[in-house]
């Protein structure tokens, strides 16, 4: 880890705590040694930090101190590249789109010795996910956010259809399907759609309850080892 990296760290774990932190409980979160944390923090408290507090008693953050411009760890700006990346096989334009503006915004904020690590050397294949004609990605992911019932025609494997109104839950990404979670008012259960099998979709206005967030727990709770499909 940079040294800058874990400067910024100590900095995080202090204001997360609630009482003081020993020099050795921060060595132990960043596993390095008390006498690299004694370093950091006198480091920290150079630069005006206010960080109060002494060896073998504690340290503490001083309320109302804000951070620096926020900065990534190199691990961090990989991950975000990477995930970018990733979000090409769902298919879904929208997200795609927002994922490059993502990583503009990201080397907008770096510094020009950081900038490399976002255009960093990892291929990501573009996945077997089939691209949804019968429905907007974008508009399901609106629909689950609103709570928004939806009227789709479904087809099952043998291409039969059947017209259902249904309550978005949830969306589970594989690396070969994309299924929309949902309370089926035609089956009055819990079923998984996959979204490449929606051949027409309608947002109605009418909207749906979820006290408790009870059928989202219960979605949840499903088995989520193999995408299932709705019969």
């Amino acid at each position: 880890m940079r040294r800058a990296d874990r400067l910024f760290d100590v900095i995080q774990i202090l204001r997360a705590a609630r009482k003081p932190m020993t020099a050795a409980a921060i060595a132990e979160e960043l596993e390095v040694t008390v006498r690299t944390v004694y370093r950091d923090v006198a480091t920290l408290q150079a630069r005006r930090v206010p960080i109060e507090g002494a060896a073998g008693v504690g340290y503490v953050l001083r309320k109302g101190f804000d951070l620096p411009p926020l900065m990534f760890t190199i691990d961090e700006i990989e991950a975000i590249a990477v995930g970018a990346r990733l979000v090409k096989r769902l298919r879904d334009r929208a997200l795609t789109h927002a994922s490059a503006r993502v990583l503009e915004k990201v080397t907008t904020i770096l510094p020009q010795s950081l900038r490399g690590h976002v255009d960093a050397p990892f291929y990501v294949s573009r996945g077997d996910t089939a691209t949804p004609r019968g429905v907007d990605a974008a508009a399901l992911r609106a629909a689950i956010r609103d709570r928004r019932k939806m009227r789709i025609t479904y087809r099952d494997e043998q291409a039969r259809r059947t017209r259902r109104t249904i309550w978005p839950l949830a969306m589970a990404y594989y690396v070969d399907v994309t299924l929309v979670g949902a309370w089926c008012e035609l089956r009055r259960d819990l079923r998984n759609f996959r979204i490449e099998r929606i051949a027409e979709s309608t947002v109605l206005a009418d909207q749906f309850e979820d006290p408790k967030g009870r059928l989202l727990a219960q979605w949840r709770a499903l088995p989520k080892e193999a995408p299932g499909v709705a019969p």
